[in-house]
């Protein structure tokens, strides 16, 4: 007799049910068959711990109550694996991306991403000190090239994964606003299949970089990613985005929402083929340009929205109060910066004579040209002295913008009013945090330690799939004045306690949680397991840290 356990989720992915089973092994016709025999769903873990070490033990029941035989070790962390993990499958992850070997480890690639940023051999190192073959239910063990194997398998279904998500998600009325946007994140080696020189905006000279496109819901939650060659312009990327809305997710009446400099002409008629609308914003050019058309007057642009109608086109007004206050005290401290140069070569000049004049006035023009004043600024040499005179027609000119913006959509009055225009156009800070979360705070998508395009890509939808994760984190713990990073860091100390006969059968016991490591819990609405049965598959590493170094 044995005790058989299957997990399999439940339609809309946010349960978990398991089936416990008391089954006896007999053969028939030379074949090896199962009969359940008893039910033990309804048990207590300590009950069903019991009954294997019972059967384990069938033939000597003596061992069982040796307290001399019984030794206690010190068992693996398993608090904030088992909250990240509970998290993702309410979420939905494991259904989506599976019950197989293959999807479980995609789920531990997920997990491990939320918990402890690396490379692969990483991820397989952590996977040794936690039980996650026991938590996952894995049927054997790996190493990381299982991991990077699991990248191929990923970027294949990176689709289909997006879209069961997004049918999850969105199961009744699908999302009538999209936010997108792009960013770019440099590359420390050279032989990324993807790695090409474009538009840092990491402020990184002389790194490649691969540009990463999000798609998000009017929530700010991702629905898909995509990564392009580091020369893609941000232009390039708009019109597959557009697709999957139309084609992949079977949206009708959608609103697409980008940054100035995102959806153009060519954009807005992708737009209108798919009869979709949008919303953005556009460049003080234009907006200069619209003035001197009469289309627009400088005094419309107030702390209050003002809406003005042109050719088909609606365009909402604002002037942010405390932006000009900034950007005017930033250009004087700028400007102060440079004044300030001139006259400290000034004095060096002339305590020297025979210093260069040029090379003073080098330093200042390259001063200016650092700070991007030196339009404003007329920099000369007269009588061996450094000469800066500031424009004060063109700065008054430029000032008057300071804090301006000007809103552009097509979307009919009736479907949405200027606040609402307004509003949605600020929701894409919620898609520049996603950036931030993804590329330079917790998930830390660099460095990147693959080089095929597939990995490239699977390696960034792990790390897209994590961001969802650790939003259901931030919201589950919202009202306890912690960070993701310290939850998940004070859970880690919950450990198990390894239980079981000297040189024999063991289980992984799970202690009270304490206060803190309770609300945690709690507020994802979690309970902790008493039991964990101790698996025998094993993790482990083909490389080591000193070898690699």
């Amino acid at each position: 007799m044995h005790i058989a356990r299957s997990q399999w989720p439940s339609k809309d992915g946010k349960k978990v049910y398991e089936s416990i089973w008391l089954r006896e092994s007999y053969r028939q016709d030379g074949k090896v068959k199962t009969r359940n025999i008893a039910n033990l769903k309804h048990c207590k873990p300590e009950e069903i711990a019991a009954i294997e070490l019972g059967l384990k033990y069938k033939d000597d029941l003596s061992v069982l109550v040796s307290m001399k035989e019984l030794e206690i070790k010190e068992g693996p962390s398993l608090g904030a694996l088992w909250a990240v993990h509970r998290s993702a499958l309410a979420l939905g992850l494991g259904k989506a991306l599976g019950p197989d070997f293959q999807g479980k480890l995609a789920l531990w690639q997920v997990l491990a991403r939320v918990m402890n940023q690396g490379s692969r051999l990483s991820s397989a190192r952590l996977a040794r000190e936690l039980p996650v073959v026991e938590v996952l239910g894995l049927s054997r063990g790996f190493d990381e090239n299982d991991l990077y194997e699991n990248l191929t398998w990923l970027a294949g279904r990176q689709e289909a994964i997006e879209n069961r998500m997004f049918a999850q998600r969105w199961s009744g009325e699908p999302p009538e606003l999209f936010l997108y946007d792009v960013t770019s994140s440099y590359l420390e080696g050279e032989h990324n299949e993807l790695a090409d020189w474009g538009y840092n905006r990491d402020k990184k000279r002389g790194k490649k970089q691969i540009v990463i496109g999000l798609l998000c819901d009017q929530e700010g939650d991702p629905v898909s990613t995509e990564v392009f060659e580091g020369n893609t312009s941000d232009l390039a990327t708009f019109e597959s985005q557009v697709k999957k809305a139309a084609e992949r997710f079977g949206c009708r009446r959608v609103t697409f929402v980008g940054d100035r400099g995102m959806i153009k002409s060519g954009q807005i008629d992708d737009l209108n083929k798919a009869g979709f609308y949008y919303i953005t914003a556009i460049t003080k050019p234009q907006i200069r340009s619209l003035i001197k058309k009469g289309v627009f007057q400088l005094g419309l642009f107030d702390e209050n929205l003002c809406e003005i109608e042109h050719e088909g086109v609606r365009y909402v007004l604002r002037k942010n109060p405390v932006r000009a206050a900034e950007l005017s005290k930033n250009r004087a401290t700028k400007l102060s910066a440079v004044q300030e140069l001139a006259a400290k070569e000034n004095e060096y000049l002339k305590a020297h004579p025979r210093a260069d004049t040029h090379r003073a006035y080098m330093a200042v023009w390259e001063k200016a040209d650092r700070l991007a004043v030196s339009d404003l600024l007329t920099i000369k040499v007269k009588d061996r002295r450094i000469l800066v005179e500031v424009d004060e027609e063109y700065l008054r000119e430029k000032s008057e913008l300071d804090g301006c913006y000007a809103l552009k959509t097509d979307l009919p009055k009736e479907a949405a009013d200027k606040k609402t225009i307004h509003d949605r156009y600020k929701d894409l800070a919620q898609v520049e945090r996603a950036f931030r979360t993804m590329k330079t705070s917790l998930l830390e998508v660099r460095p990147v330690y693959v080089r095929l395009a597939a990995h490239t890509k699977a390696h960034v939808l792990v790390v897209m799939l994590a961001y969802l994760i650790v939003r259901e984190l931030e919201r589950a713990w919202s009202d306890l004045d912690l960070t993701v990073e310290e939850g998940l860091d004070h859970l880690k100390r919950l450990s198990a306690v390894e239980v079981g006969k000297k040189g024999g059968a063991s289980a992984l016991r799970v202690p009270k949680p304490g206060p803190l490591s309770s609300k945690l819990l709690s507020a994802l609405k979690i309970k902790m397991p008493s039991v964990l049965p101790k698996s025998q598959a094993h993790v482990v590493t083909r490389k080591s840290i000193a070898k690699r170094k």
